[in-house]
């Protein structure tokens, strides 16, 4: 009896190549521009203590309550496959004492893993990109890593469907205020809310605010706004964000109902979101969270950050032509198979991406490389080679020519960068 496949795990996916590509170009694309910003890499485990998110992200957020891969291993620790990357950023800074050296900018990059309904750009394993500066309390740093943001969205060629929501959410003294005020409001309709937010109404009224609920929402539609809580202070921080967003021409829309749903934001919070995906809008997030480094028994220390789901990102990216398209040798007889061998290496010295092929007639070895996406084509036999020359196929427009050997790198280069400019 024929043993079952086994497959992969629900909500997991195998990256090939063309996707693992496009990843790839993600995350260099987002480095770079962290980079140009200041941003250094930092690696966090894949396996971290569940303690870390319960105390950071807060017992009544989706994703501890939810969401998360918690197990506990054969020596009796209690441990999650990490959910998000800011909580670990937090404790690496603890933990490696890194409040010396702020102000502090890291980036990071990996998966993370969140056990949720798959769907479009969702996955329970998915990539995610993020940035984290330290130290800062002024709201210059919040308009700089929104900068830095819309730059890497901008190189990525995806803005034109996405739009920037903003909002505060004040310091402690206003959410206190609006945490009476919006009990007060809502404990009127505690009958009528839904049970996930009648439990947070007693831990965490703001996070009803956040419910996809059709019943919680018509609640809160007339609910009080935290606007009208907030201090002189949070109103001035506030606008000197707004203020610096638009001095460097960054559009935004202020949402007063844009809460985010992690218990540690405080002031800025804001999403970058798109038409293009239909319910999954979200495409970066992230806000201000000034006490999260004491809560986790760290120094106090101000913080603010973002960041993006890299499966979701590459569902709006354009079609694009590869940077080093790949180059196929077309050998015909022995004497070219031995002369490819060395070909090839030369031309991967000079910086080429080259497939060979390996064996096949004229017919089949250019059905290869067509299959395997390849700009350009080298055809040589015995006598090519007695020339010195071989025969180069553009395989996009079907234009071919004799190149000499000597000059056959410098001349591909030509070739493939002309082809990628004009593409």
């Amino acid at each position: 009896m024929l043993q079952s496949v086994p497959k992969t795990v629900k909500g997991t996916r195998d990256l090939l190549p063309e996707l693992a590509e496009k990843f790839r170009f993600i995350e260099t694309t987002a480095s770079h521009a962290a980079e140009l910003y200041g941003f250094r890499e930092i690696q966090t485990p894949i396996l971290e203590p569940t303690g870390l998110f319960v105390r950071g992200l807060g017992d009544t957020s989706d994703i501890v309550s939810k969401e998360m891969y918690r197990f506990t291993d054969a020596g009796g620790d209690d441990l999650v496959l990490r959910p998000e990357g800011t909580a670990g950023v937090a404790r690496a800074f603890i933990n490696e004492g890194l409040s010396q050296h702020v102000p502090l900018k890291l980036y990071y990059r990996g998966p993370m893993f969140r056990r949720e309904r798959p769907q479009r750009g969702r996955f329970r394993q998915f990539g995610q990109f993020g940035v984290e500066l330290l130290g800062v309390e002024k709201p210059q740093a919040d308009v700089e890593v929104l900068a830095c943001a819309q730059r890497i969205l901008k190189s990525l060629g995806v803005m034109g469907t996405i739009t920037l929501h903003l909002n505060t959410l004040g310091d402690t003294e206003s959410r206190a205020e609006y945490r009476k005020q919006l009990t007060t409001y809502l404990e009127q309709f505690r009958a009528s809310l839904s049970k996930e937010s009648q439990e947070r109404l007693d831990k965490n009224p703001l996070r009803i605010l956040d419910s996809k609920s059709p019943e919680d929402q018509k609640i809160v539609e007339d609910a009080p706004k935290l606007e009208s809580c907030l201090t002189e202070s949070a109103k001035n921080f506030f606008s000197e964000v707004k203020q610096g967003l638009a001095r460097l021409g960054i559009k935004y829309v202020v949402d007063d109902r844009l809460v985010r749903g992690l218990d540690y934001y405080c002031h800025t919070v804001f999403e970058f979101t798109t038409t293009a995906l239909g319910a999954q809008s979200a495409v970066l997030a992230g806000g201000r969270y000034d006490g999260l480094i004491k809560d986790l028994g760290g120094p106090a220390t101000p913080g603010v950050g973002w960041a993006f789901g890299v499966d979701r990102l590459a569902e709006l990216l354009p079609a694009r032509e590869a940077e080093n398209p790949m180059v196929a040798l077309v050998p015909l007889g022995p004497e070219a198979e031995t002369a490819a061998l060395t070909m090839a290496e030369e031309l991967r010295t000079a910086g080429l991406r080259v497939e060979t092929g390996y064996s096949g007639n004229l017919a089949k070895r250019m059905k290869r490389a067509d299959k395997i996406g390849a700009r350009l084509a080298i055809i040589m036999g015995s006598e090519e080679l007695q020339k010195g020359v071989v025969s180069v196929k553009d395989l996009k427009d079907g234009s071919q020519g004799e190149v000499p050997l000597q000059n056959l790198a410098a001349t591909l280069k030509l070739k493939l960068k002309s082809a990628w400019t004009v593409a």
